[in-house]
């Protein structure tokens, strides 16, 4: 049976004792990472949504740099959005700093009603570089 091990970035958030999960999960050559949020390291959502994008990337940054991955190991995305129609311009402008060339990873956007104060997350899948 593969054993998980939980990796946590160097300054993890409130919100990962306040809700009970880890940033990720290394599993063999895999890295499950917990949706990344633009949160303040006291756990509370940035207001300005163009900022909060980037601060979820820059969360999602430092965990993937906790497991020794980057934004290049990254293999599957999942997104989600409180209003994909109005976001999607913000949302693309970072992406396309973030991954500005193919191969680009999967992804998977996902209109939702509540994400608990903030207004975008991301949650992926990265292969662990050996």
């Amino acid at each position: 049976m593969t054993r998980r091990d939980a990796v946590f970035p160097e300054n993890r958030h409130a919100l990962y004792e306040a809700h009970g999960y880890s940033a990720a999960i290394r599993s063999d050559t895999l890295l499950f990472v917990s949706g990344q949020v633009g949160s303040r390291a006291d756990g509370s959502p940035e207001p300005d949504f163009g900022a909060q994008v980037r601060l979820a990337f820059a969360n999602l940054k430092a965990t993937l740099r906790a497991a020794g991955c980057g934004f290049d190991d990254i293999v599957d995305v999942t997104t989600f959005h409180t209003d994909p129609k109005n976001q999607f311009p913000t949302i693309m402008a970072v992406k396309s700093e973030i991954f500005p060339q193919a191969p680009y990873p999967n992804w998977t956007a996902v209109g939702v009603t509540w994400l608990s104060g903030f207004d975008f997350e991301i949650k992926v899948i990265a292969r662990i570089p050996s």
